[in-house]
């Protein structure tokens, strides 16, 4: 395939979700580091700028949904998934949810309290980090890109 043929690109059966999936990972982790240099610093103005993180981060979780469940119907013509598929499903459909509670949970706080957020939801944003970078783990191996990690599992 030819990297600057543009239609083969945008047209490819799995190569949206590859590249969509990037944008609420990474305005998540910015969420979470925005998050905690808040609370590090004290600054409503970080505080701001990790909730429109937080709420960008969740829109944009659709359409990497989305494109994944179209990425399996379409390579895998919907058959039945097992293993680390199976697992990154899960994982990805859990990030996800994730993402939108802590998207309510921080608007609900913000709305209820202007002392910031609290250590619970800190820690569960922690967490979701945790869980959405396994889950990235999980999808870099089977595009190839983790190949060493594929001979582990």
């Amino acid at each position: 395939m030819n990297p600057f043929d543009l239609k083969t690109a945008l047209l490819a059966k799995h190569a949206q979700h590859v590249v969509v999936i990037h944008f609420p990972i990474a305005l998540f982790m910015a969420s979470a580091f925005f998050d905690l240099l808040s609370r590090w610093k004290q600054s409503g103005a970080f505080a701001t700028v990790a909730y429109y993180n937080l709420i960008a981060a969740a829109v944009a979780a659709l359409p990497a949904v989305a494109t994944g469940l179209l990425a399996w119907q379409w390579l895998l013509e919907g058959e039945e998934l097992k293993g680390i598929l199976r697992l990154h499903l899960i994982m990805g459909l859990t990030s996800a949810a994730m993402i939108w509670v802590l998207c309510w949970w921080c608007g609900r706080e913000r709305r209820k309290s202007e002392k910031g957020l609290t250590w619970p939801y800190i820690a569960t944003e922690l967490v979701a980090v945790a869980v959405i970078a396994f889950t990235g783990h999980l999808g870099g191996i089977l595009s190839g890109v983790n190949v060493g990690a594929a001979r582990n599992w």
